[in-house]
Formats: structure tokens, C-alpha cells, sequence
């Protein structure tokens, strides 16, 4: 009845129906995941492992540098070695939460 990419609608799909299926199949919704939900999930899900990743690690890093001997001159003054794993830490960190903010846009976008 209907012509190539045309629903056939002798059988009752409409213009509507067809394109409504479509957009379900699309989202995924027919118990098959869409081709671009295939490709963000993971990449999604792999993001927020990194950001809690670092958010559980370097804390805990930061105090054990903190309390380091090297951390501090015999005058109580930072040290390079203190401030250079502070810069590294903080990067480490910010990189977490743009990871993190990454992956929900991600998600969000979906």
C-alpha cells in the first residue's frame, strides 16, 4: 500500500503511529537500547566511577602529605613538596567534580 519508508496504513498504522514507534524505539523503550544511549551510559557511568574515585582517594592522601615530615621547615613554613601535592591534589579534585558535572549533563541529555 504505502510506498518505500511509507507506513502502511491498510493495516492501521498512521502517519502518527509510525512516527511515534520510531521515537519509542529511538528512546529505547521497546527493551532494546538506542544506539546513542549504548554509546553515553558506559561513558557516563565510567565518568562518575573517576569522580568518586578521586573524591574517596585524595583526601585522605591530602591529610597523609599533611602529616608528612617533609611537608614543613624546621620554621613551621610549607615546603614545596607540601605545596606541589597540594596543586596536584586540588587539580586531581577539580577534575573530579568536572567529571561528575560531565556525567550528569550526560545523563540529563538522554
Amino acid at each position: 500500500m504505502g510506498g518505500p519508508g511509507m507506513p502502511d496504513v491498510g493495516r492501521g498504522a498512521t502517519p502518527t503511529s509510525a512516527r511515534l514507534g520510531r521515537k519509542v524505539a529511538r528512546i529505547g523503550l521497546l527493551g532494546q537500547l538506542s544506539p546513542r544511549l549504548e554509546a553515553v551510559l558506559p561513558l557516563a557511568i565510567l565518568l562518575l566511577v573517576n569522580a568518586a574515585f578521586n573524591v574517596a582517594v585524595w583526601p585522605n592522601f591530602s591529610r597523609r602529605i599533611a602529616q608528612d615530615p617533609r611537608a614543613r621547615d624546621a620554621n613551621g613554613a610549607a615546603t614545596r613538596f607540601l605545596i606541589v601535592h597540594t596543586v596536584l591534589i586540588g587539580a586531581a579534585l577539580l577534575l573530579a567534580a568536572v567529571s561528575a558535572v560531565a556525567a550528569i549533563v550526560c545523563l540529563i541529555q538522554l
